[in-house]
């Protein structure tokens, strides 16, 4: 393991969840570096594979070199960093049994439910009978999972209160699935999930989810400052010893 100055978050495009957690990095506030990796191609490499042998983003490389992975993970490793409690609450109280409560639903059940319409998209040798079987199984778990999101929330503006926590951005790097998958009708999404129309409006329209989406389209992009720089995948994968 090598160290390195700050954290490196690598983040996946097209439309990768980690956009939610990139989110959170900006909320934070503190240094942080990212990768960009595309999860159509380079993700599917041997030595990606031996960075993150479930072939997945995101990925986290810790100032010590130590390689964490899952979102609910690195959640957690920045609600540990969190000192001034700008997306988290103090350990042990209501709060922050609650906020976790959130991020375990929405990336548990919550996530999941899109699972049958990303296979329908990307099972090349499937028949369109199995795939509509697939959509019209997604379409149901997305509408299930969302009314039980909807009757979890409050009359707040953001999940747990009057500011965005490391739940919104577990919530806002998945919610935006539901378009690109046509799995709701859209005037079924605002008249039946009225929550959580309002609570999507708000966080995609917050500065840090903007340059979050920039990043992951490979746009210049200025966030707050707390990002440092963008490193290539192949240095990670040299610094983790994957390559």
């Amino acid at each position: 393991m090598h160290s390195i100055s700050e954290p490196i978050f690598t983040a996946g495009f097209p439309l990768g969840s980690s956009a939610g957690l990139v989110t959170a990095f900006e909320w934070l506030g503190q240094p942080y570096r990212l990768t960009r990796v595309d999860m159509l191609g380079e993700m599917r490499t041997e030595a990606y594979r031996r960075l993150n042998g479930r072939v997945e983003t995101p990925v986290l490389v810790s100032e010590e070199g130590r390689v964490l992975t899952e979102t609910m993970a690195i959640a957690l490793w920045l609600e540990g960093r969190d000192r001034e409690r700008r997306i988290s609450f103090a350990p042990g109280t209501y709060e922050a049994d609650r906020m976790h409560q959130f991020i375990a639903f929405l990336n548990t059940g919550f996530t999941s439910a899109f699972f049958p319409l990303w296979v329908a998209l990307e099972a090349e040798e499937a028949t369109e009978d199995y795939r509509q079987t697939l959509r019209a199984a997604g379409r149901e778990f997305v509408a299930k999972r969302h009314a039980q999101l909807e009757a979890m929330m409050g009359a707040s503006d953001y999940l747990l209160g009057d500011r965005p926590t490391l739940a919104d951005a577990v919530f806002v790097g998945v919610a935006r699935w539901v378009d690109f998958h046509e799995a709701i009708d859209p005037q079924d999404y605002e008249r039946n999930y009225p929550r959580i129309h309002a609570l999507r409006k708000r966080l995609e329209a917050d500065p840090a989810f903007r340059f979050a989406l920039a990043i992951e389209d490979g746009e210049p992009a200025a966030g707050n400052g707390s990002m440092k720089g963008l490193v290539p995948l192949e240095d990670v994968l040299r610094l983790t010893g994957a390559l």
